[in-house]
């Protein structure tokens, strides 16, 4: 492995330095993804066990705890990857499954969707700081896309008739901005937080990424005699 992967990051209120549990909080919180992943597959069971779209989502989830615990405990460059890249993968596995299940659109329209979605959030980081520059949100400005996404899909699930699936999606929206605001102040928290707030970013996400499964799960039960509870 080259030495620039073991490059140490120390990017959070936690971590007085380097060390593998330097962040017990921002470490441990991590089980919660992986409670959120066992959840959703209990429904998926109870469903039918035959929606691949939602199993996939799961597995995104628990590698999604599996890799932000390992870049809460080895905190550098390669760790770095293993946390950012399964977020990256859900957030645009669930934007492509929303605008097929959600949305009824064709597989065609609905990648086309997802790759100028993805364009959007690429290029969202220079745009917010070309109108508010300096002001970088602790590193959560990469977020504010998936936000917006989610209460804009909930909104026109509202909207269209597709009641319960909108205020799945916006209740989950407004716990992710909650979440986003603890990540966020992580940073600004330290003089009188020393653990710092990250650890809750963490859980009110794995509440999120639960929120979003089981909607999933239900909404594709629903085409179909068995029906999910829980």
């Amino acid at each position: 492995m080259p030495e620039s992967w073991l490059t140490p990051i120390d990017s959070y209120c936690e971590r007085p330095g380097p060390g593998f549990w330097a962040e017990p909080l921002n470490a441990v919180t991590n089980a919660a993804f992986i409670a959120a992943a066992l959840y959703a597959l209990v429904l998926w069971r109870r469903a039918g066990a035959r929606d691949w779209p939602a199993l996939w989502l799961i597995a995104v989830t628990f590698m999604v705890g599996t890799g932000s615990f390992l870049f809460h405990t080895f905190a550098n460059q390669w760790s770095l990857l293993a946390d950012v890249l399964p977020i990256a993968v859900f957030i645009y596995s669930y934007f492509l499954l929303a605008m097929r299940r959600y949305l009824s659109l064709g597989l065609v329209a609905a990648i086309a969707v997802t790759v100028l979605f993805a364009a959007f959030n690429m290029s969202f980081d220079r745009l917010w700081l070309g109108i508010l520059p300096g002001m970088t949100l602790n590193g959560s400005v990469g977020y504010v896309p998936a936000a917006l996404a989610l209460f804009a899909v909930g909104i026109v699930c509202g909207v269209s008739g597709m009641r319960d699936a909108g205020r799945a999606l916006l209740t989950a929206a407004c716990v992710f901005a909650l979440s986003l605001l603890f990540r966020s102040i992580d940073d600004t928290v330290c003089a009188r937080m020393p653990a710092g707030t990250h650890f809750l970013w963490h859980v009110l996400n794995a509440l999120v990424l639960g929120l979003l499964m089981k909607a999933a799960i239900v909404h594709s039960s629903r085409k179909s005699p068995t029906h999910v509870q829980g």
